[in-house]
């Protein structure tokens, strides 16, 4: 059985279809592309995957077990979807730490190992609101990896980011690769989905076809 399975889901917005009948079978250890223009329900898709909204029809499982109806969300996920939200006065640091305490899995240790991983540095006195958008996504991806998730959902991971930090994150993301993790990234860049995807789907009208 695949670690993930979307199956025959259709999500509708009152008479608006947008996804239909999407098929698409996710195994560990790999990276999968998904492009796609603005509108094509990338973004409403992954929503799907990670529990944030529900389907119309269909079912989603990850790891087994039938998002929606057995578990609310995936239980082992890390997830950045649109532009972070950060409680912009705090630093990035107490911003992880804050979020960090919700579930109480992690010590401060893996928190600083997350921020360092993405390219900040986690004695760094700034606060958000300080930031640079390209900081703040290091930030968003720092969050999304801190508490080693098995399965991560990356829409548009590269925004905001200069050559540097695309280079870095890219090779964040096949480090990740290596150690396992299942990854679902988005981008609007072909070089990204070429560089880094095992498989690569493209979305139009909230249609999917394998590349």
């Amino acid at each position: 059985m695949s670690y993930i399975e979307v199956d025959h889901v259709t999500k509708k917005f009152g008479e608006d279809t947008v996804l239909h009948e999407v098929n698409i079978a996710m195994e560990r250890g790999m990276v999968y592309g998904i492009s796609g223009n603005n509108g094509s329900g990338k973004t409403v898709l992954m929503k799907c995957i990670c529990g944030f909204l529900p389907v119309s029809s269909g079912k989603i499982r990850v790891g087994g077990k039938v998002i929606g109806a057995e578990i609310d969300f995936p239980e082992s996920a890390g997830v950045i979807i649109e532009t972070p939200g950060f409680l912009i006065n705090f630093t990035g640091m107490r911003n992880l730490e804050i979020l960090a305490g919700l579930r109480g899995k992690i010590s401060r240790r893996e928190i600083r190992e997350a921020v360092q991983r993405a390219g900040l540095d986690p004695d760094l006195k700034k606060p958000v609101s300080k930031y640079s958008l390209g900081m703040r996504q290091r930030l968003g991806i720092a969050q999304a990896i801190m508490e080693d998730p098995e399965f991560l959902v990356l829409d548009e991971p590269f925004n905001g980011l200069d050559k540097h930090g695309v280079a870095d994150i890219r090779e964040l993301i096949l480090g990740l690769k290596e150690q396992g993790k299942t990854i679902l990234l988005a981008s609007h860049n072909s070089e990204d989905i070429r560089i880094l995807c095992d498989r690569v789907f493209e979305m139009d009208g909230g249609r999917i076809k394998e590349l």
